[in-house]
């Protein structure tokens, strides 16, 4: 989709020099900006990404428990 924006000659310009700098352009960064303003595409990546992590580990049938993960913290701190 095209859109059409109504600003100052000078502010577009710096931020077409400040684009530049930043090795895009000004279009590029309008999109990226607008992007998450939007929210729906950040929150379907971010779901994605945690769909693919999901189901990964594999504790070998190990429980876990707040104790057992912390007793080697825990005797350090108490001097044991």
């Amino acid at each position: 989709m095209n859109l059409t924006l109504a600003v100052d000659e000078a502010v577009a310009g710096r931020a077409r020099k400040a684009a530049q700098a930043m090795g895009k352009s000004l279009n590029q960064v309008v999109r990226e900006y607008l992007e998450p303003l939007a929210g729906d595409a950040v929150v379907e990546v971010e779901i994605a990404e945690f769909e693919a992590m999901s189901g990964r580990g594999d504790s070998g049938g190990a429980r876990f428990d707040r104790t057992s993960s912390y007793s080697e913290r825990l005797d350090r701190y108490r001097g044991a």
